[in-house]
């Protein structure tokens, strides 16, 4: 049975990717958006579903505007939440609080305001609301920083655990759920637990580059963290790392996805095949050189 799907966070990347596989299999699919969004992940609004798959409609409202919300969520029957504010410092940090808890409570209410058409919601968050598994971590920025030669070495020692995995995947893991996910369950969408240094030596093989020769201490990381605050308040640009990052840096965070592989048939793809597919388009997008 084809849907009438909200996405939230639909110009984000992965919000984008699941517009574009909800369309492919048929789906009706309201993209929320801000009316000051880059839409440019986005196919074209369509009025009726073609050929080639179901029909796109552009919402426009903010998570935390309930009205243009809850007017969204109007004849809807599934709910994708994948909007969030994601940055690795503000200024005002109670940005976070309304937008990532706020905004997912007025979800929830408008699923209660619309009179019971809405069958399911599937909420997307961070494997970092979980908790830490101990050890180190590092953000996937930094593949791109080393291909540009901003980053000499990898960050930490090299001995951290964090689980990647392809959007793809993840784009697939959230339609299992609406199809065949419980009422109630949490599923981690996640892949292959690595440290960076393991993913820093298979891109270079692949990239027939050299490999990072040291790791950069955390002390160091979190001191240019700071300068990078410092500079922020100064210039308005969000910085690429910052204290809280480093935090984040000083743990371990591999998972397992075996729930979801059982109930939800998550198949996801090796490092190796994620980093074949995603490195040359990183290239092609000027991204990265090599």
């Amino acid at each position: 049975m084809k849907k009438i799907v909200l996405v939230t966070g639909a110009s984000g990347y992965l919000g984008g990717r699941l517009c574009h596989a909800l369309l492919d299999q048929g789906h009706h699919v309201k993209a929320f958006v801000r009316r000051t969004s880059d839409l440019s992940c986005l196919p074209s609004p369509t009025t009726d579903s073609t050929d080639h798959g179901g029909a796109l409609e552009l919402a426009y409202g903010d998570v935390t505007d309930y009205p243009s919300l809850l007017d969204a969520c109007s004849d809807c029957h599934v709910i994708f939440h994948a909007a969030a504010l994601v940055e690795p410092w503000l200024p005002d940090p109670s940005r976070f609080v309304s937008v990532n808890v706020g905004g997912l409570k007025n979800v929830l209410q408008a699923y209660k305001d619309t009179g019971g058409s809405i069958e399911k919601i599937i909420y997307t968050s961070s494997f970092f609301a979980l908790g830490s598994t101990d050890g180190y971590v590092a953000d996937e920025s930094q593949i791109i920083e080393r291909f540009n030669w901003r980053l000499p070495g990898f960050i930490g020692e090299g001995n951290d655990r964090f689980s990647f995995s392809h959007v793809d995947d993840v784009v697939g893991g959230h339609i299992a759920t609406m199809n065949k996910g419980r009422p109630g369950e949490r599923y981690l969408l996640t892949g292959e637990n690595a440290s960076f240094k393991h993913v820093f030596d298979l891109a270079a093989t692949i990239s027939r580059t050299n490999k990072p020769q040291f790791g950069i201490p955390l002390f160091a990381i979190e001191a240019y963290g700071w300068l990078l605050v410092l500079c922020s308040r100064l210039t308005g640009k969000l910085p690429l790392i910052s204290p809280p990052t480093v935090h984040v840096l000083r743990h371990q965070w591999a998972y397992s996805c075996e729930k979801a592989r059982v109930e939800l048939n998550y198949s996801p793809r090796s490092l190796e095949e994620g980093l074949t597919e995603v490195l040359p388009w990183l290239k092609r997008s000027n991204l990265i050189k090599y």
